[in-house]
C-alpha cells in the first residue's frame, strides 16, 4: 500500500511525546513505505489546502490513502490504526 504522511518539519524531534514522530515510528515498524509531506511546525496558516481535505483541521499528523482519503485522527489513535493493520479510509 502506497501511503502518504503528512506531518511537520521537525524531523529532529524523535520523542515519544511527539506526534508527527510516534505515527512515522509506527509506520516504520510495520514496515509500511509512505512518502513525506512535510509541512511548516507551527504556521498552520500555511497548511491552507491540508486544512481543506480534512475538512478544516490543519492539525498533523495525518494519512493520505492511496486512494487520495486523508485520514485526520490523533496520533495515538492513528498509532493503534496502524497496529492494528487497519490503515483504511
Amino acid at each position: 500500500m502506497a501511503v502518504k504522511l503528512h506531518r511537520c518539519s521537525v524531523m529532529w524531534a524523535k520523542m515519544g511525546s511527539h506526534p508527527c514522530w510516534k505515527v512515522q515510528k509506527a509506520l516504520d515498524e510495520a514496515g509500511i513505505e509512505y512518502e513525506l509531506v512535510k509541512y511548516p511546525p507551527f504556521r498552520r496558516s500555511r497548511r491552507a489546502d491540508y486544512a481543506t481535505r480534512t475538512g478544516g483541521d490543519s492539525a498533523l499528523p495525518g494519512i493520505e490513502l492511496e486512494d487520495g482519503t486523508l485520514i485526520r485522527e490523533e496520533s495515538a489513535d492513528l498509532v493503534t490504526r496502524i497496529e492494528e493493520g487497519r490503515l483504511t479510509a
